[in-house]
């Protein structure tokens, strides 16, 4: 009887495998991509509201937002520029470019990791305490970052770092062995190589 039921089951089996169509949407589980990390460069009207609309789309969809940088880049047009970092599938990015550019108020949206490496910068704050061997270190491996120290007592450094986000983590994580009390981050500023604009 066991015996009939596994001939039974690998003959249907063999009916599946045979009738699958290498085109149907009923078989996209086979197909998997990898997702990647990308930064959109997003002009819009400087209004009240641009900034929950994108939000919106984001949390509407459940998309996540790695980093979110904004501020008015064309005074005279009332013009502000959004960095927006986020990663997906390249299925999940387009879709997120083409919600994009529907919206009301945004002028163009640039996918700056399609167009070329982009230069990537962020800002860090960090807040270390620390006295004797440990200060001492903290301000030696500040030099080779060449983090700036902004602010200082005889018992805590704010140091001020610009770099690639890389250079950023990895700062962070050798003060957090000497003493890290607290950080605060920027977000990335980024724009595309070459002589063209958006």
């Amino acid at each position: 009887m066991t015996n009939r039921l596994n001939e039974t089951a690998n003959r249907l089996n063999e009916t599946a495998m045979s009738t699958k169509q290498p085109g149907s949407a009923y078989f996209l589980e086979d197909r998997k991509e990898v997702p990647v990390t990308h930064t959109f460069s997003v002009v819009v009207d400087n209004e009240p509201g641009v900034l929950a609309r994108i939000a919106g789309l984001f949390t509407g969809r459940g998309y996540n937002i790695e980093s979110l940088t904004v501020s008015e880049t064309e005074h005279e047009k009332h013009l502000s520029r959004f960095t927006i970092v986020t990663t997906g599938t390249p299925q999940v990015l387009g879709q997120i470019k083409s919600q994009l550019e529907r919206l009301v108020n945004v002028h163009r949206v640039v996918d700056l990791t399609v167009t070329g490496r982009p230069l990537e910068r962020e800002l860090v704050l960090v807040k270390v305490s620390g006295r004797g061997e440990k200060r001492i270190e903290a301000l030696r491996l500040a030099e080779i970052f060449r983090a700036n120290v902004i602010d200082a007592s005889t018992e805590h450094f704010v140091f001020e770092l610009t770099g690639r986000t890389s250079k950023i983590e990895q700062f962070i994580s050798i003060m957090t062995e000497l003493g890290l009390v607290e950080v605060s981050r920027t977000g990335i500023a980024a724009i595309s190589r070459g002589p063209k604009g958006m």
